[in-house]
């Protein structure tokens, strides 16, 4: 019986343990959305993300409060021979990242871990040796690889519908069930079926145009697969609204539904 004993004690033991560390992590966490950021850091900001300077007070103020989350939270690495990680870096990053979380419930990225920055477009090897160029990376083992570069070149022209980190980012949304398939995490089995219908027969549409050569307001890298157009999609939805509003207008609505904003009204 007195192994018994033990056995429960400890068991008991460690379930206190994790209850009150997680007490800890909303109590820091809740501290964490209270902090703002200062007038000069958001000024920088502004600088190399754009869309900051267009948010709602209302959104404005969240996303700050999500930044000193993220930044309590995530591990930044400097990578490929950049000597540092500037809090400047970290805030740009953070609010890039935080955006796609605002106005609704999320769990501040559960799987990352870390974000390793290189100072440009960098290098990797596929699976037969050859080199491949690279400006960012999201892995569902816990990071999120960017060039800083592309970081602020998209941050900076938010009309192009090209932005690295909103792209990597939405990845990790989308590879949070374990599966990198262009679903994220939905709520009931009717959202399923209604994006994967909507999504399946914009990708299609989306495929045929590329097909014949035609332009499109989505990235042509979203025609790669499901994962990637759901990516660019979310690129254009932030940076170019009214077009994906006009020529997808189902897709609108879903990721409008989904990250709970309406880029249009911040036009």
């Amino acid at each position: 019986m007195t192994g018994i004993y033990l056995i429960v004690s400890v068991a008991v033991l460690i379930i206190a343990g994790f209850i009150a560390q997680a007490a800890i992590m909303r109590a820091r966490r809740r501290a964490s959305m209270k902090r703002r950021l200062t007038q000069e850091q958001r000024q920088l900001v502004v600088r190399d993300f754009s869309i900051f300077a267009r948010l709602p007070e209302s959104i404005r103020d969240e996303l700050e409060g999500l930044m000193h989350v993220f930044i309590d939270e995530k591990s930044f690495e400097a990578c490929g021979g950049m000597e540092e990680v500037t809090e400047h870096m970290q805030y740009v990053i953070a609010a890039q990242a935080c955006l796609l979380l605002v106005n609704r419930k999320h769990d501040f990225y559960r799987k990352l871990r870390s974000i390793l920055i290189y100072p440009s477009a960098y290098k990797v090897k596929n699976e037969y040796g050859d080199d491949h160029v690279r400006l960012g990376e999201s892995w569902s083992s816990g990071s999120v690889i960017l060039a800083w570069e592309s970081v602020i070149a998209g941050g900076r022209n938010e009309e192009d519908g090209s932005h690295v980190s909103l792209h990597e980012f939405a990845h990790q949304l989308d590879q949070a069930d374990g599966a990198a398939d262009g679903v994220p995490e939905l709520t009931g089995v009717g959202s399923y079926r209604q994006w994967s219908v909507v999504f399946g027969k914009a990708f299609e549409h989306f495929q045929g145009r590329l097909d014949k050569g035609r332009r499109t307001v989505i990235d042509p890298y979203g025609g790669k697969n499901p994962a990637e157009f759901f990516a660019v999609a979310t690129e254009t939805f932030y940076e170019k609204p009214k077009q994906l509003a006009e020529h997808y207008p189902q897709v609108y609505e879903q990721l409008k539904g989904y990250y709970m904003v309406d880029p249009l009204d911040w036009r």
